[in-house]
């Protein structure tokens, strides 16, 4: 339980390192004092992409969040839907899973 922590605690870390870098360098292209058409597509189709980057990363924040909350209430590694252990091999994968594997198939089927 202390490796999954530290894993999510480091992930955490990185995450809003991005984020602060992210947010800077966007900044500093709207800023920009931009001369051309060209310039101004080039500028806004990086900052959609780096606004897709983020949004991205806020959510797995926020996955991050929740683990580790789950962590401190001892529910940590148990299937929201069926309420079973997740694999040990999932959590290893993915150390934020909120399902199992078989609940995670039946979450994503219901999503499309």
């Amino acid at each position: 339980m202390e490796a999954f922590k530290k894993e999510l605690l480091a992930r955490k870390e990185q995450i809003q390192k991005n984020l602060k870098g992210t947010f800077s360098e966007m900044s500093e292209m709207r800023a920009l004092d931009l001369s051309d058409e060209a310039d101004y597509a080039s500028v806004a189709v990086e900052t959609d992409i780096d606004a897709a980057i983020m949004e991205q990363q806020r959510k797995e924040l926020a996955e991050i969040e929740l683990a580790l909350d789950k962590i401190e209430d001892g529910s940590y590694g148990i299937c929201e839907m069926c309420e079973d252990e997740i694999r040990v091999e999932r959590l290893q994968v993915k150390n934020f899973a909120r399902f199992c594997i078989a609940c995670r198939e039946i979450t994503e089927k219901e999503h499309h």
